[in-house]
């Protein structure tokens, strides 16, 4: 499977939608025509790790920082040899990302997340999202946990990684969102308290909330040192509004309804969700944080590619910021 290749930076060269690349990937629709999400998770990550020329235990980053000496399990290919020559020691090279993650993965089940038009609702992209990154980092050897809210807490796994724990965490997902209002600022709240551990926090939500309650909670999450990923998952149907006949509409978290003719309502209902969308950007830029929007019509392996694109910026951030406020001693 050809997948986008690694620039020369480090960085993520993203695929063209037509281009034989992307055309290599999973469709979506076959791939949520397999029923059981775990193995739908593997489907993704199985191609995605294929799709490169590196190894996934060598890790994107080749910026080197110490070395350790050597214990039994270490990956013998990195050994420095000439160290050894000089020492008669067994040393590994560290590089930058080999930290063991802790990751838990925020998933939205409001009622919101149950619109779909492509044959699938945002809820079962959301759920395979989290399904996949769960698996991707799993197999990583980083301990992943999970969170899904509505307007509240519904399930919590704190981030582990041992037997039984990916199963736990596929079981949760599948589980059908059955919430009614999108309530982000409570559910937030309750993660600022509740993951004292410094870790990866992946948001996935559809973000059809009011912004301006969850940004300080965002700023507490920030101030606790987590790394936050915002993925604002939405339906083609919802980023164009391309409806034909006027219809009854309803909110599916409030019940209420209303007739609307498209060809009326299109262009401001796309202004309200292209500032909506801008202002959740300048919201998770001020944070210093990951903004990811995703169509449920995307291949997932793109969502890997931000990922870890994501990952890979805003820990350079965290390490050049730990270089100047803590200074080594002499």
């Amino acid at each position: 499977m050809s997948l986008p290749a690694l620039n020369k930076a480090g960085g993520l060269l993203p695929a063209d939608r037509g281009s034989p690349a992307a055309r290599s990937f999973i469709d979506p629709k076959t791939l949520m025509s397999i029923r059981n999400l775990e193995l739908r998770a593997r489907v993704v990550v199985d191609g995605f790790w294929s799709g490169l020329h590196r190894s996934p235990y060598h890790g994107f980053s080749v910026e080197f920082t110490e070395y350790r000496q050597y214990t039994p399990g270490d990956d013998p290919r990195s050994l420095d040899w000439r160290v050894f020559a000089r020492s008669d020691r067994y040393f590994i090279k560290r590089f930058e990302d080999e930290t063991n993650l802790r990751c838990h993965l925020l998933v939205d089940s409001s009622r919101s997340m149950t619109f779909g038009s492509v044959g699938y609702t945002k809820a079962d992209f959301a759920g395979t999202l989290a399904a996949t990154l769960a698996q991707f980092l799993y197999l990583q050897g980083d301990a992943v946990g999970l969170v899904t809210f509505d307007e509240a807490i519904r399930d919590y796994l704190p981030a582990r990684h041992r037997t039984g724990q990916l199963r736990n965490l596929m079981l949760a997902l599948e589980k059908p969102a059955r919430g009614q209002s999108t309530s982000l600022a409570a559910p937030l709240k309750c993660v600022a308290e509740t993951v004292r551990k410094r870790g990866l926090l992946v948001l996935i939500s559809d973000f059809l909330a009011p912004l301006d309650t969850i940004e300080p909670h965002l700023v507490t999450l920030n101030a606790c040192g987590h790394d936050v990923i915002l993925f604002q998952v939405l339906d083609p149907m919802e980023r164009t509004f391309n409806f034909e006949t006027a219809s009854m509409f309803q909110d599916a978290e409030s019940g209420r309804t209303e007739f609307i003719d498209p060809a009326t309502a299109r262009s401001e209902y796309l202004r309200k969700l292209q500032s909506h969308c801008a202002n959740l950007r300048s919201l998770s830029e001020r944070q210093g944080m990951a903004h990811i929007q995703l169509a449920t019509d995307r291949p997932l392996e793109l969502a890997l590619f931000e990922f870890l694109r994501a990952r890979m910026q805003t820990g350079r951030r965290v390490r050049r910021a730990q270089r100047f406020a803590s200074p080594r001693p002499a």
